[in-house]
């Protein structure tokens, strides 16, 4: 079980500055997913930062969201 995003705010280069229910926090660089299906809708910075939390993880509009347990892999996760 991962923890859950509980806030979300959008940065500078296409930067997400997440805070997880857990009490960590990290960034995700989406600049090297904005090329691949819905993703490419974000590539418009006005898009971009209408970034929200929904339920627990991130969601902008039109419905297109990040898995949590992704969300949670790039921002805190220790291998």
């Amino acid at each position: 079980m991962y923890p859950a995003i509980k806030k979300v705010v959008a940065g500078k280069d296409y930067r997400l500055h997440v805070e997880f229910d857990n009490g960590e926090s990290g960034t995700l660089d989406m600049s090297s997913f904005l090329d691949f299906g819905v993703f490419a809708e974000l590539k418009d910075p006005n898009v971009f930062k209408q970034v929200h939390t929904s339920f627990d993880t991130v969601e902008w509009k039109d419905g297109i969201d990040l898995d949590p347990e992704f969300v949670y892999n790039k921002c805190c996760a220790r291998n």
